[in-house]
């Protein structure tokens, strides 16, 4: 068993592929078995997902990505900070990577942790391009581990991308397999009244949303490591060893919370930035985020490594364990959450028909099907003075909710499975802070707007293609206001520059590459601009992105050696982000 062991720590210690500071990779056609189905996808050297690349700081790497597609694509190295020429986004970064071409990234390895990599072409990152990326830092860790393993969630759907697309467009709830039932009504009505749950339910289908629309694409198969819940990727350890498990949810849509029964958790980075450490039993993690933590299995048995969605609509499932084939129980389902009208930023008896300019005369109209590449408008609905909205302050007003991300009264607030700690952004310090405390020169918001029932998704009512980009300027720290005015989760995710997210910990707040936005909230961060260029900015869910929500940010200036490409370079830059 040991020597199995060892060989197992090898393979994870050592360069995937190719010679340290060149890799090669191929951008293949592959079949993905999920063990429930079978379905072509996209993948990395001839699989899904890619190789792990191991990267050291300091180095300098060159990447040589050769195109076996029939379609453009692009490689974009999710949290990497790098020139902007490097990031692999077509349309603003590059002109992508055409059929049978090979385009070689070259960029320094500046920082440490756990990241990844994926498409940001069309829809291949969800039909399963992406991979996973660790870099060793210059110095020691200021924690100890014995071994380590790569955990990289997806959700897996029968269908194709493009379908689920369309199908979200003709019937936004066409994937909803959670909805409430006739049992449930009279248990509410039970429980608060008759009349206030009627209500109720006449002021959500006044504005054509459901409590259950707490995820947008059920029906997938949650993955670990390319594996189901069924083929179960099995991690060894010898007991009293300290395993890192490095967490990427790689999903196209789902949050997952993750938990490990019997076994605490002890977060020591979040997205590849080390923070002070925190003992947890659950932490949830956002579509694109990744999180390190550290257990400590004492006893020569099985544990489950247990990934419930959000909306508890599926799971997925591996096992750490001393040798391969041993199980351990895997745990049921719990219930769903509902939305409640603070997560919509109103209070229950609120007279929604008088909401200012919200138009819910039409909103039955599903014509306007989108394709792939198709941006949808949203320009009839004005989000900007929906009455009873709370977006003064992460803080929460005496007897709200106890975390500070979640609104009052929000149905969304997690709750640990066996009564243990559950993580909050609150709880996330930074281990050493990376800049020096200083005022922002100037805050921007992005309200985060949107229409379930058109599938429409965009940033201050505007969709991608009529927005005018967001101009920073080259060594300002700005301040971002986010305040979502939808009933969905945002992961926000800035390219090319840290996110400062403001926890109320001044110099230790943590620093991200994705901030979640909680329904009905406001939420803050600020970013040091110090990298010249153009970079993309919107939210990971693959659908709300395609849909609008979507921006180009453009940093003027900077040094001489590193200035942005020139405007004849950039005019030049095309194609599908």
């Amino acid at each position: 068993m040991k020597r199995t062991l060892v060989a197992g720590t090898l393979s994870l210690l050592l360069p995937a592929i190719g010679l340290a500071g060149e890799y090669n990779l191929t951008v293949d056609r592959v079949t993905i078995d999920t063990g429930e189905f079978v379905k072509e996808g996209v993948g990395y050297n001839g699989k899904s997902p890619g190789p792990t690349l191991r990267f050291k700081e300091g180095e300098e790497v060159s990447i040589n990505v050769t195109n076996n597609l029939d379609e453009m694509t692009s490689i974009h190295w999710h949290g990497l900070i790098l020139p902007f020429e490097q990031d692999g986004v077509p349309g603003i970064s590059f002109p992508g990577i055409k059929p049978g071409e090979t385009f070689t990234y070259k960029f320094p390895i500046t920082q440490s942790g756990t990241y990844w990599f994926h498409s940001h072409s069309g829809f291949q990152e969800p039909e399963g391009a992406f991979g996973s990326i660790i870099i060793e830092p210059e110095g020691r860790e200021p924690f100890r581990y014995d071994r380590e393993y790569v955990v990289q969630l997806t959700d897996k759907h029968p269908h194709a991308s493009e379908r689920v697309m369309r199908n979200l467009k003709i019937t936004p709830d066409y994937y909803n397999r959670k909805q409430q039932t006739v049992g449930e009504f009279f248990s509410d009505a039970s429980e608060n009244g008759f009349l206030n749950t009627v209500k109720e339910r006449l002021a959500w289908g006044d504005m054509r949303m459901m409590q259950a629309d707490v995820e947008d694409l059920q029906g997938f198969t949650g993955m670990i490591n390319g594996k189901g819940p069924e083929q179960n990727w099995t991690g060894l350890f010898e007991p009293g060893e300290r395993v890192r498990l490095r967490f990427i949810n790689s999903s196209a849509m789902t949050y997952f919370d993750i938990r490990i029964p019997g076994l605490e958790m002890t977060v020591v980075q979040a997205d590849g930035n080390n923070v002070q450490p925190v003992n947890v039993d659950e932490f949830r993690i956002g579509v694109a985020e990744t999180y390190d933590v550290i257990v400590r299995p004492k006893d020569e048995q099985a544990y489950t490594i247990f990934a419930e969605s959000m909306g508890r609509s599926g799971y997925a499932r591996a096992t750490l364990a001393p040798e391969e084939g041993m199980e351990a129980p895997v745990p049921g389902l719990r219930e769903p959450a509902r939305l409640t009208m603070a997560d919509m930023g109103g209070m229950p008896g609120m007279d929604h028909g008088d909401m200012p300019g919200m138009d819910h005369g039409d909103m039955g109209d599903h014509g306007d099907m989108v394709g792939e590449n198709e941006m949808a408008d949203m320009s009839d609905m004005d989000h900007s003075r929906m009455e009873g909205m709370d977006h003064s302050s992460m803080t929460m007003p005496e007897g709200g909710a106890s975390d500070p991300f979640y609104a009052k009264g929000s149905g969304l607030v997690p709750t640990a499975a066996n009564g243990g700690k559950f993580l909050s952004y609150a709880d996330l310090k930074a281990q050493k802070p990376l800049y020096e405390e200083r005022e922002p020169a100037r805050e921007i918001e992005l309200r985060l707007t949107g229409n379930m029932e058109r599938y429409t998704w965009s940033i201050n009512g505007v969709k991608y293609e009529d927005a005018e980009p967001i101009r920073l300027k080259y060594g300002e720290r700005v301040r971002f206001k986010f305040v979502n005015e939808t009933m969905m989760t945002h992961p926000m995710h800035l390219h090319g520059m840290w996110s400062i997210l403001d926890v109320g910990a001044g110099q230790w707040n943590p620093i991200k590459h994705t901030v979640s936005v909680q329904p009905g909230t406001t939420v803050y961060m600020e970013t040091e601009v110090d990298a010249p260029g153009q970079w993309a900015f919107h939210c990971h869910l693959t659908y709300h992105m395609a849909a609008g929500m979507f921006r180009k940010v453009i940093v003027e200036g900077g040094p001489e050696s590193t200035q942005a490409a020139s405007s004849e370079q950039l005019s030049e830059v095309g194609g599908d982000v």
